[in-house]
């Protein structure tokens, strides 16, 4: 979408820069459409756009899911909400798998990306190796596997260089780096500076242990977790679930299905993680459920996000100097094929807690068919996700409902 609206229609910038520039955010741990936007109002329109571009990315979403979540946690028993949730789940569930099919299609144009992607799956699933470490290695895989083979580690797919007639844009491939996009170690320092200054003073303000947790948890989790949304949830997950108990995991699939059906990033469902936290901490007493759980949404958003703007303003002079260099987006292809397999890790993990929740003899065979069904609508079909999420939340209304009545 950001690419049609950009690159397309607005040619606000070329695609080759566009292209770039998501070659970086993708390296970057933290949610890099976020980080998109913020470069590309960075790069237009110095700091203060990169700051208009990456809150507004966030803020709409953050106010939508406050909402829903309050919503969820007053009314999740209803039976029109439950049945709701009921059909979202398994939907979700193939809507990660289409997730992990669509990225690896791009990007396991080898043997050994797939191979790559095998051992991260195995790696997590079967000996639970955390995450950045799983990262760790495949990025190294890249740094030193392109030295030897570096056909094998070409991110082709990230780097397109056609034009495709969109016709000029207002940064076009051969448009001289804006003068406040140039490095400055005077620059770079202040940013550094005001980051850090930010962050510390708002954890260390921070009274309430559960809070202060919280920010310290977030931004760890923005500071360790790379290739987007699908890939930082098995962190929160363990965190937020086995970890700190601030949520149970049947909930953190409800928070998913959520965050799939408001607009914005899915990398907001953190929101959810800290509303749902802070209330069952009651962090302000029992009473007080909408404040505990406004507190707990911002701290997560305010830490999740605070990294990527410092990332951005502070590597971005950095990147613009080194495009088209190939030992820089090296081990992207790597981290990406890595991805993939951790993203087949979630999708087998949500269909464990929503199609058989117990073992395989407790299969809901209601919820298979759904998920099923939602696969085949999205690969075949190409239908939208929205469509498909719509379908399986009257699905599973009609289906709690007949429940009720039998």
């Amino acid at each position: 979408m950001m690419h049609q609206e950009l690159v397309e229609n607005r040619r606000w910038i070329s695609e080759r820069r566009f292209l770039h520039a998501l070659n970086y955010t993708m390296v970057l741990p933290g949610p890099e459409a976020q980080q998109l936007a913020t470069y590309i109002g960075w790069l237009m329109f110095g700091v203060s756009g990169g700051i208009v571009a990456g809150t507004l990315f966030v803020l709409p979403s953050l106010l939508i899911l406050i909402g829903l979540t309050w919503a969820y946690l007053e009314f999740g028993s209803v039976n029109y909400v439950e049945g709701i949730l009921y059909g979202i789940k398994p939907a979700v569930t193939a809507i990660v798998l289409f997730a992990a099919y669509r990225i690896g299609s791009k990007a396991l144009a080898n043997n050994t990306l797939k191979t790559v992607a095998a051992l991260a799956f195995i790696s997590i699933f079967f000996f639970n190796v955390p995450f950045p470490y799983i990262v760790l290695a495949a990025g190294l895989i890249g740094f030193f596997g392109v030295r030897f083979s570096p056909n094998t580690f070409s991110v082709s797919g990230h780097t397109n260089t056609q034009n495709n007639g969109y016709g000029l844009a207002l940064i076009d491939d051969e448009t001289p780096t804006p003068s406040h996009a140039m490095f400055s170690w005077n620059k770079a320092a202040m940013f550094l500076l005001v980051g850090l200054g930010v962050g510390f003073s708002a954890i260390f303000l921070i009274s309430n242990p559960v809070l202060h947790e919280m920010g310290k948890f977030f931004t760890k989790a923005a500071l360790v977790t790379f290739g987007g949304a699908y890939a930082v949830l098995p962190y929160v997950y363990q965190g937020g679930v086995e970890q700190y108990g601030w949520l149970t995991a049947n909930q953190m699939i409800d928070g998913l299905a959520l965050g799939e059906t408001t607009p914005g990033p899915l990398i907001m469902v953190v929101a959810f993680v800290g509303f749902v936290g802070a209330v069952t901490k009651e962090v302000f007493g029992a009473d007080a459920t909408l404040l505990s759980g406004l507190a707990g949404a911002s701290v997560a958003t305010l830490f999740t996000f605070l990294p990527s703007f410092m990332f951005i303003f502070l590597g971005g002079p950095g990147v613009e100097a080194t495009r088209g260099n190939l030992k820089f987006s090296a081990p992207l292809s790597a981290v990406t094929a890595a991805v993939v397999g951790v993203i087949v890790n979630l999708a087998v993990f949500f269909a464990e807690e929503v199609i058989w929740p117990s073992n395989i003899e407790s299969l809901d065979w209601s919820a298979l068919a759904i998920g099923f069904i939602s696969f085949v609508l999205l690969f075949k079909n190409r239908l939208g996700i929205m469509s498909v999420i719509a379908g399986s939340a009257l699905i599973g209304i009609i289906i709690v409902l007949l429940k009720t009545l039998i």
